[in-house]
């Protein structure tokens, strides 16, 4: 499957190709065996100060004891929020000192919606609707691809250490 593939048939998040911040492929297929952390981002938002810090601090204790992968898809659908392309979005990660993953500019929601967005609104649906809501929504994949969490904004990194710690 590609990146563009057919989310509906999708087993795992390792039937899709995703692109980086750089702009290349990168099959999912590469994280299989981790427990992902998949999440939206954006750099003008009043949530990035905090969640920035936390993925770091995430990463820092759980991406080499646990195999932990935070994967951070930058999105501008929400207030404009991440409007800037790929090369100030790097400019802004390393100047968060930013250790995990980007990968390109997506959408997570409507026509244009990255599929494997797709795939993870249905397979973990949200509070009353499916679609995102807002910056800094996070899933949890568990080791075999398998979305196993959702999480709103208004979680913290840093208190989804114990649902974490379930899938290591």
């Amino acid at each position: 499957m590609s990146g563009n593939a057919d989310y509906k048939s999708a087993k795992s998040v390792y039937d899709f190709i995703v692109k980086n911040i750089k702009g290349e492929d990168v099959p999912m297929e590469k994280y299989k065996g981790h427990v992902l952390l998949i999440v939206n981002v954006a750099s003008k938002c009043g949530l990035t100060a905090d969640n920035y810090k936390e993925l770091n601090e995430l990463h820092d204790q759980y991406a080499e004891s646990k195999g932990l992968k935070i994967l951070a898809f930058p999105c501008n659908q929400f207030n404009g929020q991440e409007p800037g392309d790929a090369e100030e979005i790097c400019s802004f990660a390393n100047r968060q000192k930013v250790k995990f993953d980007l990968f390109e500019k997506i959408d997570v929601n409507g026509d244009n919606a990255d599929p494997l967005w797709k795939y993870l609104k249905r397979e973990q649906g949200g509070t009353l609707l499916d679609f995102i809501k807002w910056n800094f929504t996070k899933f949890i994949v568990n080791k075999e691809g398998k979305v196993v969490e959702r999480h709103g904004p208004n979680v913290n990194p840093s208190k989804l250490i114990s649902n974490l710690e379930k899938y290591f």
